[in-house]
């Protein structure tokens, strides 16, 4: 018997809102719990899928062990999130489909596919592209639909990867193509016939036919590459993917010689096995440049696209490197190199440091993934951005602009993220 005054030593009464609480908090713990375990049955997975708040959800679209109805009901979900998690999963699920006992199980998988590759959100799509851009066990039709999509970050990864795409569908996508993008995805395929490698030099698509030359698994025709070689005199983008062709003739490169600059021209000599006609050709060239004044704006082009293209292969294009070239003011390098490295064309960058605003090549920066150190150089000592439009790093080392503010600032320029 406790003593009058005494403190009592039993715990506080719960009023009835902390009970709910506490088993609401428990819960969500166990569903959080449950959504993430491969091993929880498909009748729970299927319940969270159903009655889950979004967070449960998306865990659930995540899970490689939830079941095929589950899934075909996420790919209708409301919350963008869940629709995106489910399509980073369910291309990993293609190889085994062949494998289910239930025709009814393929169904829906294949029927969840379709959903997700005609989703009104561009981004599901693109993750879905670029989950089963290399598998050839996807129905074909759901390949065509995405080989032809608006979005190049949907179409581009199908376009340059999948199987499945014949050179029927190839050749069609080049004759209807709006978007260059699409043309230069395909260049850039391996193991691309002769045949799609003529309907791209047909094309005269400028960075298409750059990207097929730079792309050592292209069957390019002799024919072909005569044909590219009288018309590259006056442009410049098609200059060194010629001079680096490894299927060049004695007499394309004589003939390349005769219209590249000085820096091309010893390219040529370093990087192909030539005769003595061919040398004596190249020397006289090269004469010629040294002794008529070779334009400089050309010279230091060239330079430059030897200097990325010495990195690279190298494997030394990357945050150092472009950090050097930014304090030395190379603004040629700089701009090849984040070309290179965001996947974009040089006329776009060319553009972005023309525009003269910190936070666009802040955004480029980040898509070729390099530090924010590299984007305040640049602009400090590539575009000499005064003091006061400077944008400098976060916390001394971060990006102080959101994702969602870069995209905005690349999409301005039709860069794809």
């Amino acid at each position: 018997m406790t003593a009058r005054g005494a403190k009592s030593d039993a715990p506080e009464k719960l009023s009835r809102d902390q009970v709910l609480e506490i088993l609401e908090e428990r819960e969500k713990s166990a569903h959080h719990e449950l959504a993430a375990r491969t091993d929880a049955g498909p009748d729970v997975l299927l319940y969270l899928a159903t009655k889950g708040a979004a967070v449960i959800r998306r865990a659930v679209a995540a899970n490689m062990g939830t079941p095929a109805q589950a899934n075909r009901l996420l790919a209708d979900d409301e919350d963008d999130e869940v629709r995106v998690e489910l399509a980073r999963k369910i291309g990993r699920l293609m190889p085994d489909l062949d494998k289910e006992e239930s025709e009814k199980l393929r169904a829906l998988t294949i029927e969840t596919l379709e959903k997700l590759a005609n989703d009104q959100l561009p981004r599901v799509r693109a993750i879905l592209a670029e989950e089963i851009k290399s598998l050839d066990c996807v129905p074909k039709k759901i390949i065509r639909r995405l080989a032809v999509d608006l979005e190049m970050i949907v179409a581009a990864p199908i376009l340059e990867y999948s199987p499945l795409l014949s050179d029927a569908d190839l050749m069609e996508v080049i004759a209807t193509a709006k978007a260059s993008a699409a043309l230069t995805a395909i260049a850039k395929r391996k193991f691309l016939s002769a045949n799609v490698a003529d309907a791209i030099v047909t094309s005269l698509d400028v960075p298409a036919v750059a990207a097929l030359l730079a792309n050592p698994d292209a069957k390019v025709r002799a024919e072909a590459l005569d044909d590219i070689i009288a018309r590259a005199e006056k442009i410049r983008a098609w200059h060194q993917p010629l001079v680096l062709r490894a299927d060049l003739s004695q007499r394309a490169i004589r003939r390349i010689a005769s219209f590249v600059g000085a820096a091309l021209i010893e390219m040529l000599g370093q990087h192909h096995k030539i005769d003595a006609e061919t040398r004596n050709h190249l020397n006289h060239q090269l004469r010629h440049r040294i002794e008529a004044g070779d334009d400089a704006q050309r010279n230091e082009e060239e330079h430059a696209a030897s200097e990325v293209e010495t990195a690279r292969r190298k494997g030394k294009l990357d945050d150092g490197f472009v950090d050097a070239a930014a304090e030395a003011g190379k603004r040629e390098v700089v701009m090849l190199a984040l070309a290179a490295l965001a996947s974009v064309q040089p006329e776009t960058v060319r553009k972005i440091l023309q525009f003269k605003s910190a936070k666009p090549i802040t955004a480029l920066v980040w898509k070729a993934k390099l530090s924010m150190r590299v984007a305040f150089r640049i602009q400090r000592f590539v575009m000499k951005l005064p003091a006061s439009e400077l944008l400098p790093a976060r916390d001394g080392v971060r990006f102080p602009l959101s994702d969602d503010e870069m995209r905005w600032h690349l999409s301005y320029f039709d860069v794809p993220v």
